[in-house]
This record gives C-alpha cells, sequence and structure tokens, in this order.
C-alpha cells in the first residue's frame, strides 16, 4: 500500500509540476512544408504524441490477438493442426493398447500420415489392420511406412513377420526373415524369430543347422540353449524313424541320426532316452537296453531308470540283477521301484513284483505303478484290492485326460 501512495503523490506531484509548466509557458510549434502547415502550442503538440504512440501499441497488441486467436480457432494452423495429430497418436495408443482396432487403425493412420517419424504409428495401425483380417491393408501400410522411411527396413520386415505368423500364413513368414537373415546375419532378432519359428513349425533339422549361430552370437541365455538344443536334437531322432518305414531303413535312419550327434550329446540322458524309445518302438529292444545300461552306469537318471523297465534285453535275469544293483543308492526312487516290479513279473517272480510295486507306491502314487499291480493282484484272486487299484489308476490319469461331455447315466 505504502508504493501505491508514494505512487498517487509522485504522479500528483508531476501533474502539477506539468501544470505549472504549461500556465507560465504554452510554447509555440509550427511546421510547414509546401502547402502543409500545422501550428499549434508545444504541450498539445507533445500530447498528441502520446496520444498517437500508445494508439500504435494498441494497434499492435490487438493484431497479435487476432493472429493468436485465429490460431486456436482457424482449423488448418499449424498449431491446431499439431494438437490433432498430438491428441490421434494419444488416443490411437490407448486403442491399441485396450484392443479397439478400427480405432486404433484410424487414429494411428492420421498421426503417421502428419508425422515426419511415423515409423511406430505404421507399424501400430498396421498391427491394427492385422488383428481386424486387413491383411491387405496391414501390408499397404507396412509398404507405405517403407517409403517413408526405408532405413528402418529391417524393423518393418521384422514386425511384417510376426504379423505373418498371427494370422497363420509362416510359409510367408519364413519366407520374409530368410531374406532379412541374408542381409543381416549376424541380427540376434531375426535369429531369434527364426528360432521360433522352427520350432512353431516342428521342423526341428533346420532348427539344428541354426544351432551355431544361435551359441555364437548369444541369442539365447546358455541353460535355454542347452535345453533347445536337446530338445531338437531328441525331436530330430524321432523324426529320422517317422520319416522312413519301419523294419531295417527306420533303423539305419535312427542309426545316421545317432551318429550325427557329438560325443558329449550322445551321454546325455534326455538325448539317450528319446534314442532308447526309438530303438524300442523299432522292435530292437536289445539295443535299447544296452543304451540304457550304459548311459545309467554313467549317471543315474530316474527317467531312464523307468524305461529300463519296458524294454526286453536278451537276458531279462540279468537285467532285474543290474537294476537291483541300482537300488542300493537310490532305495526311495519310485520309478527305478516300478521298473523293478516289472523286471520281476517278467521273471515270473510274483511276489517278489508285488513288494517292488507296493513300494513304487508307498513313494509315489502312479497310474502305471496302480495298473501294474491291479493286473497282478486280480491273477492272484484278490480281485477287491484289484478293482480299487484300477479305479485309482484311472483317478489319476483324470488330469491327463480331455474334459470331453459323457452321457448321462442310463436308468434301467
Amino acid at each position: 500500500m505504502k508504493r501505491v501512495y508514494v505512487a498517487v503523490v509522485i504522479a500528483i506531484a508531476v501533474a502539477a509540476v506539468l501544470g505549472m509548466a504549461i500556465a507560465q509557458h504554452t510554447g509555440y510549434v509550427l511546421i510547414a512544408y509546401k502547402s502543409f502547415r500545422y501550428e499549434s502550442s508545444l504541450w498539445a503538440t507533445l500530447a498528441l504524441l502520446v496520444l498517437a504512440w500508445l494508439l500504435v501499441l494498441v494497434t499492435k497488441a490487438l493484431i497479435g490477438l487476432v493472429t493468436t486467436s485465429g490460431g486456436v480457432v482457424n482449423p488448418w494452423s499449424r498449431r491446431n493442426r499439431s494438437r490433432r495429430v498430438q491428441l490421434a497418436i494419444e488416443q490411437g495408443q490407448l486403442d491399441l493398447a485396450e484392443g479397439r482396432w478400427a480405432a486404433a487403425q484410424r487414429h494411428l493412420h492420421r498421426a503417421a500420415e502428419a508425422e515426419r517419424q511415423p515409423l511406430l504409428y505404421y507399424l501400430g495401425a498396421a498391427r491394427a489392420a492385422n488383428e481386424l483380417g486387413r491383411y491387405e491393408e496391414s501390408d499397404g501400410l507396412l509398404e507405405r511406412a517403407l517409403e517413408r522411411q526405408p532405413q528402418a527396413e529391417l524393423a518393418i520386415a521384422l514386425s511384417h513377420a510376426q504379423l505373418q505368423v498371427d494370422r497363420g500364413d509362416t510359409e510367408g513368414s519364413l519366407t520374409t526373415l530368410q531374406a532379412m537373415h541374408e542381409r543381416h546375419p549376424r541380427n540376434a532378432q531375426v535369429l531369434r524369430q527364426l528360432q521360433r519359428l522352427h520350432q512353431q513349425r516342428g521342423d526341428w533339422p533346420a532348427l539344428i543347422r541354426m544351432l551355431p549361430d544361435l551359441r555364437k552370437d548369444k541369442v539365447l541365455p546358455a541353460a535355454e540353449l542347452a535345453e533347445l538344443e536337446r530338445r531338437a536334437w531328441g525331436e530330430s531322432l524321432s523324426l529320422a524313424v517317422q520319416r522312413e518305414e519301419e523294419g531295417e531303413a527306420g533303423r539305419q535312419s535312427l542309426e545316421r541320426a545317432w551318429q550325427q550327434l557329438t560325443a558329449a550329446q550322445r551321454q546325455e540322458s534326455q538325448l539317450v532316452l528319446a534314442y532308447a524309445e526309438q530303438l524300442r518302438q523299432l522292435g530292437a529292444e536289445g539295443e535299447a537296453e544296452d543304451a540304457l545300461r550304459t548311459a545309467l552306469k554313467r549317471k543315474y537318471d530316474s527317467h531312464l531308470a523307468r524305461l529300463y523297465g519296458l524294454v526286453r534285453g536278451s537276458d531279462s535275469a540279468r537285467q532285474l540283477q543290474t537294476a537291483e544293483g541300482w537300488l542300493k543308492q537310490h532305495p526311495e526312487d519310485p520309478s527305478l521301484l516300478l521298473t523293478l516290479g516289472r523286471l520281476c513279473l517278467q521273471n515270473r517272480l510274483w511276489g517278489k513284483a508285488r513288494d517292488y510295486l507296493e513300494s513304487s507306491l508307498r513313494f509315489e502314487r502312479n497310474p502305471e505303478a496302480c495298473a501294474e499291480l491291479a493286473r497282478l493282484l486280480a491273477q492272484l484272486g484278490d480281485t477287491e484290492r484289484s478293482n480299487q487299484l484300477f479305479q485309482e489308476g484311472l483317478g489319476l490319469l483324470d488330469e491327463r485326460l480331455l474334459a470331453l461331455p459323457l452321457p448321462d447315466s442310463v436308468r434301467t
């Protein structure tokens, strides 16, 4: 408030001094130019100049206000266009995240056409069109993105390959990725998508061929790569038999696939399991028993021990004796106890078989052990316990069976 009072006092003082000056001497101003002549007092002339200066300031302010307002109101102004594009981007991204595909395609396409760096918006619009089943529009949007940003060819191709997979066109996706692999052989994302595609298509030989690249470029963590490699070779062993007819041709094909593995891979429990299972299905149970026994002697594995009870070697008594040797170090392994029960059945040792199967069930309620013991008890005359075990085994299988509808019970 003090400042206001001071300002008022100063203004009054200035006005008083100015009034006294005007009263003492009015001054005189004459401006003459050709036929133009201006005469007035000094103070009137100064007042006119101040008024003119204020008029210029007001005019400039009005022009600025009109220009700014026109930018907001005018739909074709640069400011308003930028605002509309930003709204389209925000709404399009929200629509895409929430699955409103038609709106997302419309908004993101509009944003892409207006932006100087439109790649992400074209990719989003293409994905939305793909989700709507508008595959030609989706491909057209990607082509437009390539025209606008040709340097982003790889990113656009990778997105195209994924969209092709989403629409079920794995063959087209493979063609796209192979072309990119030729141009960018060390790109981790190209290799990763190729690996997933081969795995999805069940093309295990192709996946095996690219394993060195996956390892060299460290595309996958070491543990994941090792697991993928074991599975690929295991599936390849199965395919080697399926490609040939059963018999000698299948046996030779399996051996060729087995010999393609390195010495270290032929010691992998998972691969030995796949190899022995294929031998068993081909009827070469003696070779399967030998492969399992060698592998188990080198390193014990519960899955191998279970399969050992399903193959029939040349000497069932020696096979039983071998398996009982493993029991000393693995007395609580239900898979080994199941195998021992089965081997005892092969050797017609009914009482011993029953004991091993009962022991297996004490450690794990397994449908296979239930079925084997139920079959044995039925033959030994204990039908009540046999029926109970059959029912229990079926109950344990429930989670593995499809939940298909069944007819209502028929009343008689």
